[in-house]
């Protein structure tokens, strides 16, 4: 696979430049002179999605933050856990439940109700293909997939699944739980490397200073660029960041929520409003963060079945790899030699990578079908005995 997995450290005069900054004004993200030309950052303005109509979702944001983070906060009993939060199983690698729900109110968008339900935009847009994104209307049936197989990396820190557009987090001081929730990360020409990484400062309502590039690039477009953006609604990087311990790089708030859930991002990780303010008041500096490419996830669920599960494969990252004979290894590290998979249903996951669970061997595996009856050959063996009986 093409990966890059070497980072360096924050230099003297640039650990120096965050920490007075964090401690004494507003922070800057990233260093504002020409050296950051060629490094990923974030751009002053987001990506629009696809569809003409994603800014008349945008006068909801603030409502449905408002509501997230009410959702986030409460726990109505000892048996509940707040958003994104799960328990680790005693067995296998699956947590959360598929479900659905039913659309109330006429002017909610199909990303409104995926950030409710802690999904993100590719998350709900593959699971509900023949619904409308923007318009999906009174009395439809919503899927939420919010079911995962842990992502096949040591369960401690913090783990990005690029592939999936999903961060797990699994706190040190609470070992039986996993939180897990959606992200962007870099689009292709910016991509978020690969590798292991820590976190170092957090940085409350930090300022964010755009590169020298894209300065010139907006300046191009006639849309001169600030060098400096102050916090506020105006700022790409949201009221939170988590600095790693590599240049440029941070985990991070936005201030267009709308777009998380997709590759849009200048190589950061972006989250929800009111799950980075989360993770920023929990997430303690110096805790590892692996940042890996996963597109095919097996593994077992309680209840011993195995399930499959492959996500759109990054573009930077497809040299060198085998899809379908990464796939068909680790299904193979996951079953015992006189185990029977249906190869041709592994083929399918991989040639079709949406997201969606496929139970292969287990309780929830769909029967085999049974062996097709060759209706010639037949016909010739009763033929062949008539003529016997003729005879």
């Amino acid at each position: 696979m093409n990966i890059r997995d070497t980072f360096s450290l924050w230099g003297p005069t640039s650990l120096a430049v965050l920490l007075t900054a964090s401690l004494l004004s507003p922070a800057y993200a990233q260093p504002a002179d020409e050296q950051a030309d060629s490094q990923p950052q974030e751009q002053v303005q987001e990506q629009q999605t696809q569809e003409q109509s994603a800014e008349a979702s945008q006068e909801q944001a603030q409502e449905i933050s408002i509501d997230a983070v009410d959702s986030a906060a409460q726990v109505a009993d000892q048996d509940e856990l707040p958003r994104g939060h799960f328990r680790l199983p005693e067995t296998g690698d699956v947590i959360g439940e598929r479900y659905t729900v039913v659309v109330e109110d006429p002017k909610q968008t199909l990303i409104d109700i995926a950030r409710r339900h802690n999904i993100g935009y590719e998350e709900i847009r593959m699971a509900n293909p023949g619904v409308s994104l923007w318009v999906p209307g009174a009395g439809t049936e919503v899927v939420i997939p919010a079911q995962y197989i842990l992502p096949p990396a040591p369960r401690e820190g913090v783990v990005v699944n690029l592939s999936e557009l999903r961060l797990y987090y699994y706190p040190a001081d609470k070992p039986g739980i996993v939180e897990t929730y959606p992200v962007s990360v870099g689009r292709e020409e910016f991509a978020t490397p690969v590798g292991i990484t820590r976190t170092t400062v957090k940085v409350k309502d930090p300022a964010w200073a755009p590169p020298a590039s894209m300065r010139r690039e907006a300046a191009e477009r006639g849309e001169p660029a600030p060098s400096v953006v102050p916090p506020g609604p105006n700022n790409p990087l949201g009221e939170h960041a988590i600095l790693l311990a590599m240049p440029s790089y941070l985990i991070h708030g936005t201030n267009r929520p709308d777009g998380v859930g997709m590759r849009v991002s200048r190589g950061c990780i972006r989250m929800y409003p009111e799950d980075i303010k989360s993770l920023y008041e929990r997430l303690p500096s110096g805790t590892q963060v692996n940042l890996m490419d996963a597109p095919f996830k097996a593994g077992y669920a309680a209840d011993g079945t195995l399930f499959v599960q492959s996500f759109p494969q990054l573009e930077e990252n497809v040299e060198g790899f085998e899809p379908l004979l990464n796939a068909l290894e680790r299904v193979t590290e996951l079953t015992d030699s006189d185990v029977e998979i249906d190869a041709e249903r592994i083929q399918r996951a991989v040639e079709a990578p949406d997201g969606q669970f496929i139970a292969l061997f287990g309780p929830q595996a769909p029967e085999p079908e049974p062996e097709p009856v060759e209706l010639i050959d037949e016909l010739k063996l009763r033929a062949a005995t008539d003529g016997d009986k003729d005879a």
